[in-house]
């Protein structure tokens, strides 16, 4: 997969594209990234990006030509058409489920805005996707690209260690995680279940689920709304309602 990031502050992912498993990533040529500064591609002589808005109001807002110009160059070559995603507090709210649609791709590339906003042509005729990871307002568009960069990539084949460690992670299934537990088996007084210690991976799986649904209950009951449960798992919400 090639990533690349149109962005005015292109040092703010250094080290995050260079750290731990995105760092792994390229190592193992699962992804290749590619930073640019789309101020380069202004028209303009002072290389301007941003101008008042038609019609007056607060704000700059994001000129067309540098994104376009921007994205036709980092595209150029593709083999696969590629998905140009806008980071935007107006967009779809990221999910798991997006991440590993996203994670098919061979081309992304991410559009990180500052300023009041974008003109609505960069929304109409050059994005493919907008994105948001939450309803609330950040600085520009980088923080939140690095959140769904890192969600993205770590799904890809031979980037995490063990290849079940994604199936398993909250909203992959559908529930949050259960809980986990390492040595010691007692510590300050407080002890692993002894399930976990039984060498039953039958009943350990059982205890997993029923853990899983448990804390999906308690902290996301509007995740098992949209979950199609088993019989089983029908009867262990049941059971712990009446607890």
């Amino acid at each position: 997969m090639k990533i690349s990031i149109l962005s005015l502050f292109p040092e703010m992912f250094e080290g995050v594209l260079h750290t731990s498993i995105l760092k792994k990533a390229q190592e193992n040529n699962a992804v290749t990234f590619a930073v640019t500064d789309f101020r380069e591609f202004s028209e303009n002589k002072h290389h301007k990006v941003d101008d008042y808005p038609y019609g007056g109001g607060a704000g700059m807002v994001l000129k067309p030509e540098p994104l376009f110009n921007a994205v036709e160059a980092v595209t150029e070559g593709a083999t696969a058409a590629p998905r140009v995603i806008l980071m935007c507090p107006q967009g779809e709210r990221f999910t798991q489920a997006k991440a590993e649609e996203l994670a098919l791709e061979e081309n992304l590339v991410f559009i990180c805005g500052h300023y009041e906003g974008y003109d609505e042509r960069i929304r109409e005729h050059l994005v493919t996707d907008e994105l948001s990871i939450g309803d609330f307002v950040l600085t520009g568009g980088e923080i939140a690209s690095m959140a769904i960069i890192d969600s993205v990539v770590r799904l890809l084949p031979g980037v995490l260690g063990n290849r079940a460690s994604h199936i398993e992670d909250s909203f992959s299934t559908g529930l949050l995680e259960h809980p986990h537990y390492t040595r010691p088996s007692t510590y300050k007084g407080h002890s692993v279940p002894e399930v976990l210690l039984s060498g039953n991976h039958g009943a350990i799986e059982k205890w997993r689920m029923e853990q899983s649904l448990k804390r999906t209950l308690e902290r996301r009951p509007d995740l098992l709304d949209k979950m199609t449960l088993t019989k089983d798992q029908e009867n262990i919400i049941k059971r712990l309602k009446f607890k």
